[in-house]
């Protein structure tokens, strides 16, 4: 089993930053994707970044330039650095990993954070 367990959100006036974090515990395999989504107030939980083991990267247009995705594989954690924030962002935001335990990958989701972009 693995355990995610998110940090760093908040209230924030727009143009602001936050870093959300996500510590990983448990049995993590080698090969894995983490990354972040994000769920908005009746909208569906859309993607925001990934980055896999090996470093590669992937963001929304819609926070190209403005976020960036990282990772510490010794601590098992993964971080969003959020700048220019804008109203719309705020949502609720899930951390996910996704590792393959040879056979199959398998998906865990973190309890999620609250960020608030608001004047």
């Amino acid at each position: 089993q693995v355990q995610l367990v998110e940090s760093g959100g908040g209230l924030v006036q727009p143009g602001g930053s936050l870093r959300l974090s996500c510590a990983a515990s448990g049995t993590i395999f080698d090969i894995n994707d983490m990354g972040w989504y994000r769920q908005a107030p009746g909208k569906q939980r859309e993607l925001v970044a990934t980055i896999t083991n090996s470093f590669n990267t992937n963001y929304a247009d819609s926070v190209k330039g403005r976020f960036t995705i990282s990772r510490d594989n010794a601590k098992n954690t993964v971080y969003l650095q959020m700048i220019r924030l804008k109203p719309e962002d705020t949502a609720v935001y899930y951390c996910n990993l996704a590792h393959f335990d040879g056979a199959r990958w398998a998906d865990y989701w973190g309890q999620g954070t609250q960020v608030t972009v608001s004047s």
